[in-house]
């Protein structure tokens, strides 16, 4: 095959490849995450990445977009079209609907799903992403709101985040629909009225403005003054808590028609990531699609990408830890078995060792270990053998101490 005819490296267009450092980051982010959230009550569930592409279809005009244009569906072997799914929210809903009777409430479940959509790739959105999913099932309790938003600011504080570098956006789909309907807006205005407020952030203030102006609203009634009482009593809960960075914004409305009272978006106050980082609300019926009975809840999401911008431009970011501790470096290939032989005996201790082969030279061992950023280094050859003294080398700082080989596993457990 001639150079021309190799295959790319990259990866396929809007997913990424996760590469040791990368992949230690989302370990930290997925085990920082479910320490929170488990701490709240939240208990964690998964299921496949394929669902029956009804399951999205049937939601209606309100999913109509992301069902003809973003998602990834196929027809498999069986004749079944079946989509890599979008979210997760559509599938949770088939789960609690479908054991609902044997379910204790209020439910309160995560999730950290793998999600695939089919859109135009940009800065903290991708084709492929990994979404915390909090839901809490079963209250309509204004306290289920307020125990949302609580586990959202758990989450920003537990990233390391203070409370100046973001702000609690709230809002009320009832109040804007309450406004719709003293303004005598029709259904189809209703809509133009929550998409116009959804786009906001977009558009200039004169075309907003005009647009307002068209569908014969007010601007003054969307001042953020015109707190709901509900929103009001909350805030001030919220205060008295000690949480200072929760806000009431009537553009918060969020997308998706299915919230029907509180919505929320946890944004970035950094000049260089001015965006949402997670958002969610309450939604009266969640599994309609399923069955008759009305089941009320509240949750929010949260994207790996977006928070990990959040991270990274406040320096936020863990550095880069291998799980490997020690390298021991092999003067000569008959050694390696020696060596590996040493090397369990730590391993049962509980330290991790990678052992390398001998097949190059001592030089170029040192700076594999160096490479994969191994802390500690250790030359094995036929003097420290039969010493039973090894030459223990700290790869950051340079500096080496001779350690007995009774003491080594203490050495790196200390």
């Amino acid at each position: 095959m001639s150079k021309k005819d190799k295959l790319s490296t990259e990866p396929y267009k809007g997913v990424r490849d996760f590469y040791p450092e990368d992949q230690a980051f989302l370990n930290f982010l997925f085990a920082k995450t479910r320490e929170v959230v488990e701490r709240a009550g939240y208990v964690e569930y998964e299921a496949s990445i394929l669902e029956p592409s009804d399951l999205y279809k049937a939601k209606g005009a309100d999913n109509e977009e992301m069902v003809s244009e973003q998602t990834y569906t196929f027809t498999d072997r069986g004749g079944r079209e079946v989509t890599l799914r979008p979210e997760m929210t559509p599938t949770v809903a088939r789960m609690v609907a479908g054991r609902r009777r044997e379910l204790g409430f209020p439910l309160r479940w995560y999730s950290i799903p793998n999600c695939f959509r089919y859109e135009r790739p940009q800065r903290g959105r991708l084709r492929e992403f990994w979404q915390l999913n909090v839901d809490l099932f079963g209250s309509h309790s204004l306290a289920a709101d307020a125990e949302t938003i609580a586990v959202a600011y758990g989450l920003m504080m537990a990233y390391g985040a203070r409370e100046s570098d973001f702000v609690i956006k709230v809002g009320s789909r009832q109040a804007i629909n309450d406004l719709a309907r003293q303004n005598n807006l029709d259904e189809a205005q209703t809509k133009k009225f929550f998409g116009l407020l959804d786009r906001r952030a977009k558009m200039s203030e004169v075309d907003f403005d005009l647009a307002l102006k068209e569908l014969g609203v007010n601007k003054s009634l969307l001042s953020p003054q015109n707190v709901p009482e509900d929103i009001a009593k909350m805030i001030a809960d919220f205060a008295e808590a000690g949480i200072g960075n929760v806000v009431y914004d009537p553009g918060v409305v969020r997308g998706f028609a299915y919230y029907t009272g509180m919505v929320f978006e946890v944004f970035d106050t950094h000049p260089d990531n001015n965006r949402a980082v997670m958002g969610g609300g309450r939604y009266d019926n969640l599994t309609a699609l399923f069955d008759d009975e009305p089941l009320p809840g509240v949750g929010f999401a949260m994207g790996d990408e977006a928070i990990r911008l959040f991270m990274k431009v406040r320096g936020l970011l863990p550095a880069y830890t291998p799980p490997t501790r020690v390298y021991f470096a092999v003067t000569a290939p008959e050694l390696a078995v020696r060596a590996q032989t040493l090397a369990g005996a730590l391993r049962r201790a509980g330290v991790n060792v990678a052992v390398d082969f001998g097949e190059r030279k001592l030089g170029d061992q040192i700076k594999a270990a160096a490479k994969h950023k191994i802390p500690w280094l250790v030359v094995v050859g036929e003097d420290e053998l039969a010493s039973g003294v090894f030459a223990v080398k700290n790869m950051e700082s340079g500096a080496e101490e001779r350690v007995a080989q009774d003491d080594l596993a203490a050495y790196f457990l200390s």
